[in-house]
């Protein structure tokens, strides 16, 4: 491989001849190999940098600080990296300073090296016509811009594929839930037979789960939309000029389509990640509620002969490499797999979160690449859900029909009539000999057989009231 060499302050170091990064990015490849075939820091995040470098050098022009020309190369490098282009560029692991900084600093290479280029000039160069700190790193630190990014990453992540995946699922389950509104069945508590209700009504308590994690995560995004632009090192904007922080959130909420605006405090905007957490918060919130409604799918379609069995599921694909013709539920399995994903990356967002030290959180690439993580598992993971298992549900009429023809928790209904201790006593007889509620009840003499029919009727049982 051939080299060229590049400097900063701390002295000269060779870099790869035909990288666009310089120094600063090659000290952190050197100085940090961990886990670099699995953690890089994540597009998003590198892409959500090009629209805030993009908008501070528009701003920075309008406020005459940046030529023109200069403004022009860094917005046409800033394109072609949001357009994923110049993605082999940015080698850096997510394990490096909990500021970002070699990130930012990696962004930053990128754009005035490829810049250089772009104007005519080669990477071997000694004078460049951009620098990295003064022309793309103009009126912005590392501290303010990389949780920039954060948001920005965030935001697009949660509106692009979380949502509209947990939407699509809560949909074919409200739908479901319609159609099937009249299924009556047997309700199960503590794992043993309860009260009828109907299979709809059973759907609708899964749906309205998601609808609230839905919520949730919706009612956070304009928190999330709050950028720290324009703090630079502390909060206090220094070296930045008037109005800075302002115009740049207008520009990234313009090229991206997202509300944004800058943060209200900057000092809490560098110094805590308190709104991811909470945000993060919304999609733990999402990964509870897929967890009770992928198991309980997984349940109800238990068999097909030995199990409860009382919906079908769509049989995707084989389920067992020694036993033939096993049919396993493996959308259930994948995503109860993503909500322990993301109950792990809540409890590690968390510490992250608490770890803000003085002026500035340290924990920042690590807190953005679990949340990204969690957003796009639970987007993608609810779309397969619904895609592949959801809108195959059916009823297994016959099986919901002995279930609830034998359950002897229907007695529930003769207890207003007769009393508890009375109905207790007819439930117990049925199960300890084997026979239906409906014989235990007339055997008793506290019921007549138009009396159990009257009154034991379980389409009157699940009436909501």
């Amino acid at each position: 491989m051939k080299y060229r060499t590049e400097k900063d302050t701390m002295g000269k170091v060779r870099v790869p001849a035909d990288a666009y990064y310089g120094a600063q990015t090659q000290r952190s490849v050197e100085n940090f190999k961990i886990a670099a075939d699995i953690n890089r820091m994540p597009r998003e995040v590198i892409h959500a940098f090009a629209y805030l470098k993009k908008a501070a050098a528009i701003t920075n022009m309008e406020a005459e600080i940046l030529s023109p020309e200069k403004c022009d190369l860094i917005v046409r490098v800033c394109d072609e990296i949001a357009e994923g282009k110049l993605d082999d560029s940015f080698p850096l692991v997510v394990w490096q300073t909990g500021s970002g900084t070699q990130t930012n600093m990696n962004v930053n290479e990128v754009i005035a090296n490829r810049g250089h280029v772009l104007n005519g000039g080669k990477l071997a160069d000694r004078e460049k016509i951009l620098l990295p700190n003064d022309d793309v790193n103009k009126s912005q630190s590392s501290n303010d811009v990389f949780p920039t990014a954060m948001h920005i990453a965030a935001c697009r992540m949660l509106t692009e594929t979380t949502i509209p995946g947990i939407r699509a699922l809560h949909g074919t389950l409200m739908e479901k839930s319609a159609e099937y509104a009249k299924v009556v069945k047997i309700g199960r508590t503590h794992f043993m037979d309860a009260t009828p209700l109907t299979l709809g009504q059973e759907l609708s308590g899964y749906a309205a789960q998601l609808g609230n994690a839905l919520a949730a995560i919706e009612k956070i995004l304009p928190r999330l939309g709050q950028l720290a632009i324009g703090g630079t090192a502390v909060g206090t904007g220094v070296n930045a000029p008037k109005d800075f922080a302002v115009k740049a959130a207008a520009r990234i909420a313009e090229l991206t389509g997202l509300p944004f605006v800058t943060a209200p405090n900057k000092f809490e905007a560098l110094a805590t990640h308190d709104a991811l957490v909470e945000a993060h918060g919304a999609l733990r919130l999402a990964a509870v509620s897929l967890m009770k409604i992928a198991n309980d799918i997984r349940m109800l379609s238990s068999g097909p002969r030995a199990g409860i069995g009382e919906i079908r599921i769509p049989e995707n694909e084989p389920g067992s490499s020694i036993m033939p013709g096993k049919v396993n539920p493996t959308q259930c399995e994948a995503l109860t797999m993503i909500a322990a994903q993301v109950m792990g990356n809540d409890t590690a967002i968390s510490i992250g979160g608490s770890n803000g030290h003085f002026e500035l959180n340290v924990f920042k690439p690590m807190i953005i690449y679990n949340f990204l993580h969690s957003a796009r598992l639970l987007g993608e993971g609810c779309a397969s859900f619904d895609e592949h298992c959801a809108k195959g549900i059916e009823p297994m009429y016959e099986n919901i029909k002995k279930h609830l023809d034998n359950s002897l928790m229907l007695v529930t209904a003769l207890s207003p009539k007769i009393g508890y201790y009375k109905s207790a006593e007819i439930a117990r007889k049925a199960y300890e000999e084997n026979i239906l509620l409906r014989e235990a009840a007339v055997g008793s003499g506290y019921v007549t057989e138009e009396e159990f029919d009257k009154w034991v009727d379980p389409a009157r049982m699940v009436t909501v009231r």
